[in-house]
């Protein structure tokens, strides 16, 4: 979890080295008809670390600027499923113009996957299945649990890996 300003310091130094980074967010569950939440948690992979950013840290400046600085970024792929969504639902907390952004969901429809989620590509793809038990969970608690930690940093993690996966078999070229 990234939380003080040393962590920061530590993860951007990390994500500036990265050609390619697995992103995803978490939202707290919504459970009455017109009900939403904004995300509360982004995870970041990177091939060292996955870093976990609780958007109402106490440090939302350092958080909102080091992702606006990663997002931002066009030396930096950034790899994930949904993140069209993601995007969007995260300008509502801070601004950024994302650049170099690859849906791997789109990218393996166009390879004429039929499955294109993250728990379906790893279970074909990477050989094994990510358990979606947590999705559900409160993400906006004080706290967060082991099993979230893990849920969160395995899904951020997936990403990075299917992309690179999907660079091996060239998939990643942009179609004609």
């Amino acid at each position: 979890m990234v939380s003080t300003p040393e962590d920061f310091e530590r993860a951007r130094e990390d994500l500036r080295q990265e050609r390619v980074v697995g992103v995803d967010t978490e939202t707290p569950p919504s459970f009455r008809v017109g009900e939403s939440h904004l995300p509360a948690l982004v995870q970041i992979a990177s091939s060292r670390a996955v870093y976990l950013f609780r958007l109402k840290s106490q440090e939302p400046l350092f958080c909102n600027t080091l992702l606006t600085e990663l997002f931002e970024n066009p030396a930096i792929v950034k790899a994930g499923i949904g993140l069209a969504h993601d995007f969007k639902s995260l300008k509502v907390c801070f601004p950024f113009q994302e650049k170099n952004v690859a849906d791997l969901a789109a990218i393996a429809k166009r390879q004429g996957f039929s499955q294109t989620g993250v728990r379906n590509l790893a279970g074909i793809l990477l050989g094994f299945r990510i358990s979606k038990g947590q999705k559900i969970t409160n993400w906006g608690r004080p706290e967060l649990t082991q099993p979230q930690i893990l849920y969160a940093a395995t899904d951020a993690w997936a990403c990075r890996e299917l992309y690179s996966c999907f660079q091996e078999k060239g998939f990643t070229a942009s179609p004609e």
